[in-house]
């Protein structure tokens, strides 16, 4: 099994140490890589470069920057892929960003800036040694008309130079399959990881699949049902739950994760555990 896990960069030195702490423990299970997300508008560009470089400095885990294209020249944009390149990281995921509007609102972008992703690939492989990652949707994009579509705009940046494409969270383990089959009948072949969100906060996730087009079973919303003001069994349920989804795609033969950790990596690790991957069984296995 090949995971990774996704971070934001803290917002001061109180909200760090409790993620760098966590952190350590991930370390310690191999990660492919560890995600950083860059802010919208690059809202976050410091922080991010500073946690990619902490990670680089103080871990052995390789690491992914996020980059984003709205509201953004393509100078400016390669400015920062150059700057991701110095610092080690050896991984960016190439987004197009969300139009400011929200979703439906119509993407414009920059007078000098990438059209799409596609563009924005091939900008940053100008300037930067890297593995090009990319985000797909198994229920669509929002944005999207059509599946068809998604399909050719994955096309189009893996002919750019994408390497590898990260799926956003889903719940219905049968979506993602489907869409890995409507990939590979396009010809496409590069991987397709699964992304997994523990629900660490019902409502909040709820929010979050709204606007990205991620449906929730409603056998999922009685599971946390009454459980708002009950943070510790809301945290076992969460671990069980996305563990149990894990395995129904292990099952499918599914090989590639990539988590989604809200900045909590200790449920993320607890869920590892659960699913028998931990420091012990990895040096046996070496």
């Amino acid at each position: 099994m090949r995971i990774s896990f996704e971070i934001f960069p803290p917002k001061s030195l109180d909200d760090a140490q409790p993620l760098w702490d966590s952190l350590a423990a991930l370390d310690s299970l191999r990660p492919a890589y560890v995600s950083v997300t860059y802010g919208a508008g690059g809202s976050t560009k410091d922080r991010t470069l500073a946690t990619l470089r902490r990670l680089v400095e103080d871990t052995s885990i390789p690491t992914a920057g996020h980059l984003t294209c709205v509201g953004a020249s393509r100078a400016q944009v390669q400015a920062v892929a150059a700057d991701f390149a110095t610092a080690g990281v050896t991984r960016i995921l190439a987004l197009r960003g969300d139009a400011p509007g929200g979703p439906g609102t119509a993407y414009e972008p920059h007078p000098e800036g990438f059209r799409s992703a596609g563009e924005m690939i091939a900008g940053i492989k100008q300037v930067a040694n890297v593995d090009v990652l990319v985000s797909a949707y198994p229920e669509r994009h929002p944005d999207s008309p059509s599946f068809e579509a998604d399909l050719d705009t994955l096309a189009s940046k893996v002919d750019a130079g994408a390497s590898e494409a990260l799926t956003q969270f889903f719940f219905n383990n049968d979506d993602y399959l489907r869409f890995v089959e409507r990939v590979r009948a396009r010809g496409i072949d590069i991987p397709i990881v699964a992304g997994i969100m523990p629900i660490q906060d019902f409502r909040q996730i709820s929010g979050f699949a709204a606007k990205c087009g991620a449906s929730i079973p409603e056998r999922l919303a009685a599971r946390f049902a009454g459980l708002e003001d009950d943070e510790t069994t809301r945290r076992l349920v969460a671990a069980n739950v996305a563990a149990e989804q894990v395995l129904g795609l292990v099952e499918a033969g599914v090989t590639d994760f990539h988590f989604y950790t809200m900045n909590r990596p200790d449920l993320a690790y607890s869920i590892c555990r659960l699913l028998d991957i931990h420091p012990q069984h990895i040096a046996l296995a070496a």
